[in-house]
Parts: structure tokens; sequence; C-alpha cells
């Protein structure tokens, strides 16, 4: 448990010592110079240490003091600092978006920043998660969930239509399909199945191959633990082009050939009847990111909203 002098005398002794005067400090803190000489004798009294040395109109802060003082000031300023923050951050509307953590890490992380630049007056809060969260105005805001985009009661937007193609590192060489045999394949687990979801037998099919025994498999629960083990290099995946757009635009993975097929879309869906403004920044920057970084996968799928 931590000894300490009552709070009271360690703000007045911080006063006085940056005043350099009983005075001042009593004027600023709105007590009388008595009050604040007694609060500075008692934490001597408490320390064991003389703080100041008295003279006439003027107190000087004594070796002790000087070592005190730099402790309280910056004390002192850290817990204002820190409680303006929660003021600010408090006053602030706060938008809270749910996503899956593959769409979370990789779509929306990436573009924060634009966000922030252009909205410094609202906080955002990103909540990953794979399971269907409920939509609460001022708990969940705005949900991006992937499939049909029919969502009973509430208002859908799609905002992109997904594409899956094999996506690998370039060390692994491959640049024809058929080079797809000896390489390792990555598969990951569907969380809700669905028929339209691609899968490598799905993808064969559609290039005219005939299914084949790969060199090895590499299944993994969580699609970004997917994305991961395949930008480390550790095999081909068949892979949603909408969540590696980054790393293929960067070469740190390659798409060599096609098809490329389709699967579902991911959805921006609220609840209706909102009307904030920071909901609304919010749903126009997701937009925004669609149309500006995002044209090529909407090309041939144009946006439509529905309400249910």
């Amino acid at each position: 448990m931590r000894r300490l002098p009552p709070l009271s005398s360690l703000r007045v002794f911080e006063a006085a010592a940056r005043l350099r005067s009983f005075k001042e400090a009593a004027k600023e803190l709105a007590v009388t110079p008595t009050a604040v000489s007694h609060q500075i004798r008692g934490l001597e009294a408490h320390i064991g240490v003389r703080l100041f040395e008295r003279r006439a109109r003027q107190v000087i802060l004594t070796p002790s003091g000087e070592t005190l003082y730099p402790v309280l000031r910056d004390g002192f300023d850290n817990f204002a600092r820190e409680i303006a923050a929660l003021a600010r951050n408090q006053a602030r509307p706060v938008v809270t978006i749910t996503a899956t953590h593959a769409f979370t890490a990789k779509w929306l992380v990436p573009r924060v920043s634009r966000f922030q630049a252009s909205n410094p007056g609202i906080n955002l809060r990103l909540l990953a998660s794979d399971d269907v969260l409920p939509l609460n105005p001022g708990m969940v805001d705005l949900a991006v969930r992937y499939g049909r985009g029919v969502y009973p009661g509430f208002i859908s937007t799609t905002l992109v239509a997904d594409r899956f193609a094999p996506v690998m590192h370039p060390r692994l060489n491959v640049s024809r399909p058929e080079e797809l045999r000896r390489v390792p394949l990555i598969n990951f687990a569907w969380r809700n199945p669905d028929p339209a979801h691609p899968t490598w037998q799905s993808w064969f099919r559609e290039a005219g191959l005939t299914p084949f025994e790969p060199a090895s498999v590499l299944d993994f629960s969580d699609e970004s633990h997917a994305i991961q083990a395949m930008v480390a290099g550790h095999g081909a995946a068949l892979l949603s082009l909408v969540l590696v757009q980054e790393e293929l635009a960067d070469g740190l993975i390659i798409q060599p050939f096609g098809p490329v097929i389709g699967g579902l879309g991911y959805h921006l869906v609220e609840a209706p009847g909102q009307t904030s403004t920071a909901l609304a920044h919010a749903k126009a920057w997701l937009l925004a990111e669609v149309h500006e970084g995002d044209a090529d996968s909407q090309a041939d799928t144009p946006q439509r909203q529905t309400r249910l």
C-alpha cells in the first residue's frame, strides 16, 4: 500500500514551488496564505525534511524541495493532460464498425488514417469479430457483413463483390495452373457454409483442370492465418482479391493466372432511422474507399442498396 502525504498538501507544495510564493499559490488555489503555510508545514512534518527556506517576502526551495518539485510538477501536468484528453474524447462522437477479423485487418485498418485525416472530430472504433454481432446504435453502429446482402429489418448497401484467384509468393516460381501440383495448397474453413463459397475444387472445374493430389495441404480455421501463411511463402492459396489487394499492389505476392471466380460480397449494414452526422461521415468514407481503391473490382458489379 502506498504511504503518501495528503494529496492536498502535495498540490499546495507544487503551486508554491512553481510560483515561488505562498501568496501567489494562495491566489491560484483560492485559499489564504496562512492555509498554504499550514499545508506546507504539515507536508514537511510528514516527510521529515524542510522543503522551503522562509525569508522576508520570499520563499526559496531547499535541495530537498528542488528534488521533489519536478516529480510533482510532471505528475500534475500528466494528470491535467490525460483528464483533458478524456474530456475531449467524451465530447467527440464515436462510430463503432464491426467486421470479420480478416476484413478489419486487411481492408479497414490500412484505410483508417484517411478517415482520421478528414474527420478529426470523430472517434472510430473497429470491433473485429467473426460472429454476427447485433446492431445496437451507440454500441455497434455499422457492420460489414459477408454474404448475399439480405438482412431483414436492416438497410444493406453492397460495398464490393468478392473475387477469388490463386495467389502466392513469387519465390514459389509458379507460372502455369499445372504447376500447382508441386506446391502446397492452402485452405481455410468457411465459418458459414454456402454453396457459393469458392473452393479449390470449384476453381479447378472453372479452369478446366482435372482435380489432382497436391504436394501437401495446409488447412487453417481462420482466413487471416491462411493469408499470412501464403504471404510467408508456405503455399498457394485461393483467396479473396479484395483482402490481398495491398500485397498484390506492393508486389509481395502474385496472381500469376486465372480464372478469377466470384464469391459472395461485402455489405454495409445499418439499422434504419439513424440520423447521426458522424455515422453519415463514416458511411461516406467507406463508400469513397470502395470507389477510389476498388474501382477495378466494382466495374462489373454496380453498387446497390436495399431496405428489407
